[in-house]
């Protein structure tokens, strides 16, 4: 096994590559593009298809992860019986089911995401649910018929836009005349520490990376005014944002351990450059192990909810 760096500001040094780039395309996919990643992993790969496999093939420990703080979200917008809902970056779509449920048989629920994989599993889940369909397709641009929907839901799924307010105002022209909108999303990589402890377990042993955190999708909603700043000038109203902190797990230690090694802000580095697997997985099983209890290792989310009312 490589020793970590020798240096004596290498954790530091390491932590702060880390940081700045360990993000992960948790709830939803960046738009396809072939990029060159890593110098430790000379090739290039697809990184949003590989997210997106990863996330299908995970998506059972990674709802188990992520369904309380989706709740949070879905308890604010209170879907009625007979509503049409949008669900914003559905990923595998349990949202959209447990929406169909709340909606009934005279409701729809409209799941929206780009990525096929996580798709191919919400179209599996909701097979008995008539009033569920899906569609692959960016949010930001699909022609959702006007005037069609009474409220819109996102888990996650709306950090990614290129353009955000272009985003919610072909949203809020999805909506009625006062139509709702709730969703969830990440506060500061800092905050979170699903994020920040197997960074920190990890950060020794991580290759240099070469992206921007400027731009990382997952936490581009990470400050309230920006929230605030865009639902504004997209027309919405009545805007309210909560803070939520919530210890989660995605089940036993096994199971968080394979997930936090393939999903997230560490998984995102590990799924690119494979080769740290091996050199990771003692040091961030260690940390879990620190964190087990009877639900297996449990982990500080801090997340926004939000909701608003479109203004027209």
């Amino acid at each position: 096994m490589r020793s970590p760096p020798s240096q004596p500001d290498a954790p530091v040094r390491f932590w702060r590559i880390a940081v700045m780039t360990a993000f992960t395309q948790r709830g939803h996919c960046l738009p396809v593009k072939p990029i060159v990643i890593g110098k430790m992993e000379e090739r290039t790969l697809n990184r949003a298809d590989l997210a997106d496999r990863t996330r299908a093939e995970l998506h059972a420990p990674y709802e188990r992860q992520l369904a309380p703080l989706g709740h949070r979200a879905m308890s604010e917008l209170s879907p009625n019986l007979g509503e049409y809902i949008l669900d914003i970056g559905c990923g595998t779509g349990q949202t959209s089911v447990e929406l169909g449920e709340k909606v009934g048989s005279t409701g729809e629920v409209l799941g929206i995401d780009v990525a096929p994989a996580v798709l191919e599993v919400a179209a599996e889940k909701a097979k008995s649910c008539a009033r569920v369909r899906f569609v692959q397709a960016d949010a930001q641009v699909y022609p959702f018929e006007p005037g069609l929907y009474d409220a819109a839901f996102s888990r996650f799924g709306v950090m990614f836009f290129t353009d955000p307010v272009a985003a919610f105002i072909n949203i809020r022209r999805a909506l009625k005349a006062g139509g709702r909108i709730a969703f969830v999303c990440w506060r500061s990589l800092e905050e979170n520490e699903l994020d920040t402890v197997p960074l920190q377990a990890a950060c020794p042993y991580l290759p240099p990376q070469l992206e921007d955190p400027s731009s990382a999708p997952p936490f581009s909603f990470s400050k309230a005014d920006k929230i605030r700043d865009t639902l504004s000038a997209a027309g919405f109203a009545g805007i309210e944002i909560s803070a939520h902190n919530e210890e989660v797990g995605s089940g036993d230690l096994d199971s968080m351990l394979e997930l936090t090694l393939r999903v997230g802000s560490l998984g995102k580095i590990v799924r690119e450059n494979p080769s740290v697997r091996p050199l990771v997985l003692r040091p961030v099983k260690e940390a879990l192990v620190a964190r087990d209890g009877p639900k297996g290792p449990q982990l500080n989310a801090a997340t926004w909810v939000v909701k608003a009312r479109s203004l027209t």
